[in-house]
């Protein structure tokens, strides 16, 4: 059994042009311009391809980081009553909260401030992102970055999760898990 090629031309092309002989002669068809539109490739730049619409290529959704599923767990737990040493899943302090939201997603933090602030990787406060992990007050208080200036955290007993200014406690260190 022998291997047959296709030609370059599409099918439907070659139809019309089989089909215009057979009915007794050559018909013109009309050109098809060449599509050549730049495709984004995240990560790898941009390039023009022929024959391809970029408008019609999907691109695909960006991967939440662990950090950012983090902080969706801990956004999750607003309104959640603070209770000194409680670590989840309907009461929390400080850093029970910060522990228990990288557990969700599958991520080992330690369970103090004083061992969260030496672990993981030490993030400049200008290079926060979502999820990161902030220490304020000599890392006495933790919470997790929330993006726009925010930073969800349990704040202290009578005060449920909640979500306040990063500003509004002295910053002291910030990691990234």
């Amino acid at each position: 059994m022998s291997k047959h090629r296709e030609s370059g031309t599409p099918r439907s092309v070659r139809g019309l042009i089989v089909a215009a002989i057979a009915v007794g002669g050559l018909v013109a068809l009309p050109a098809v311009p060449a599509i050549a539109q730049p495709i984004t490739v995240p990560g790898v730049g941009t390039f023009d391809v022929p024959g391809v619409d970029s408008a019609r290529v999907p691109v695909p959704a960006p991967v939440a980081t662990s950090g950012q599923r983090a902080l969706d767990a801990a956004l999750s737990k607003l309104g959640s009553p603070y209770v000194w040493g409680a670590t989840g899943p309907n009461s929390f302090d400080c850093s029970g909260l910060v522990q228990w939201a990288y557990r969700q997603v599958g991520v080992s933090v330690p369970r103090t401030t004083y061992d969260q602030v030496k672990s993981g990787t030490s993030v400049a406060r200008d290079g926060l992102l979502p999820g990161d992990v902030v220490l304020f007050n000599g890392a006495e208080h933790v919470g997790l970055y929330a993006g726009d200036g925010m930073v969800v955290h349990a704040p202290t007993a009578g005060q449920p999760v909640k979500k306040s200014p990063v500003d509004s406690m002295p910053f002291f260190a910030a990691r990234r898990y």
